[in-house]
């Protein structure tokens, strides 16, 4: 059932032939590593992209919004929307999980139960009670019973803890992320929550490694569009050990999501440029490097986030917003008592991608 790692060893120097693929996807990554540093504010990525997972990722367990929506709730402005609220839960849940391991400088069970416990909202912690499968949604067949019992949930959770942090066991980093994916979710520790935890632990893993410097690749827009081969897979290793292709397969999500990753790098640093210059040309007398970071900080921007930004009082900051919604870099919309202002053309930019 769960993996106990000595028999990826059987398949390692058959995956190790197969070079190509893991030569890609390291090169894809690292290339991704050093294109992030060329965006002014590192900032202004990491939201953009820590939206965009947690709203795919949420979307594969069937928790579908807007990223309207979700910007909204995010301005803390008493919007609510059910499901934006868990996509901004999970979002939170990845910044945790992101200042835990710098802090700590390790992965282990607390941290990733607290990571499942910002996710959902609860302190169930480990599954404690027998009766969880996993089932087919359409015929309603069993096609999994992960651990039953607490302490061997908890021993299979020591087993990957160990793996996690072992760096002379002499698998390739990429390889390990594929198998931490796998044994993860066989282990199914939770009673809900099991796989966007697992998903924020593949990028945890990545930054703890130092393979990339922020939370900001995941795989869960590449699972969304693969979604049938993934679990094909998935189940090929449980029932006859084919490592291969699951690696194979996760791999080339790690090429494709770094490479559109870069992309969307490209695209907010253009359009940085084009608001700059439309802001400088037309509003010449408040522009800020300050105050256009800040645009591009949230979808949504307050009086109060500009206030902060620029060091400015609430009477210049409403100013500032006014004016750029005169010109058309801005739209306001007042939910509450409160009015929003968003940039109109990087929630467009971040929807297509």
């Amino acid at each position: 059932m769960c993996i106990i790692f000595l028999i990826f060893y059987t398949y390692l120097l058959k995956i190790y032939k197969n070079l190509e693929q893991l030569t890609l996807s390291s090169r894809a990554l690292a290339e991704l590593k050093g294109y992030s540093n060329t965006i002014p504010n590192m900032h202004i990525l990491i939201n953009a992209v820590t939206i965009n997972e947690a709203k795919d990722s949420s979307a594969i367990e069937n928790i579908v919004t807007t990223h309207d929506d979700i910007y909204k709730v995010l301005t803390e402005s008493g919007y609510k929307e059910e499901n934006a609220k868990e996509v901004v839960d999970y979002r939170n849940a990845i910044w945790l999980g992101y200042e835990q391991i710098k802090k700590d400088g390790y992965i282990n069970t607390n941290t990733i139960i607290k990571i499942q416990g910002t996710i959902e909202h609860n302190n169930a912690g480990i599954r404690k009670l027998p009766g969880t499968e996993l089932k087919n949604s359409i015929t309603g067949e069993t096609i999994y019973t992960p651990p039953q019992n607490e302490q061997e949930i908890r021993d299979y959770l020591k087993n990957l803890e160990d793996f996690i942090n072992n760096n002379d066991d002499g698998i390739d980093l990429l390889i390990k992320v594929c198998l931490i994916h796998y044994q993860f979710e066989s282990i199914h520790p939770f009673y809900d929550g099991n796989g966007r935890t697992g998903r924020i632990l593949n990028i945890l893993y990545l930054v703890l490694n130092n393979l990339i410097n922020s939370p900001i690749l995941y795989l869960s827009k590449y699972i969304n569009k693969t979604k049938q081969e993934y679990y094909k897979l998935f189940n090929e290793v449980r029932n006859n050990n084919n490592f291969e292709d699951w690696i194979l397969y996760i791999l080339k999500g790690i090429e494709i999501t770094s490479k559109e990753t870069i992309e969307l790098i490209e695209k907010i640093q253009s359009e940085m440029k084009d608001y700059k210059e439309e802001f400088k040309n037309k509003l010449p007398k408040i522009y800020s490097k300050e105050l256009l970071e800040s645009l591009f900080y949230e979808v949504y921007t307050k009086i109060s986030y500009i206030e902060k930004a620029c060091n400015v009082t609430r009477i210049t900051a409403t100013s500032y917003l006014n004016q750029l919604e005169a010109i058309g870099l801005l739209e306001s919309e007042k939910i509450g008592r409160e009015k929003l202002y968003k940039n109109v053309r990087l929630i467009k930019l971040l929807s297509e991608n």
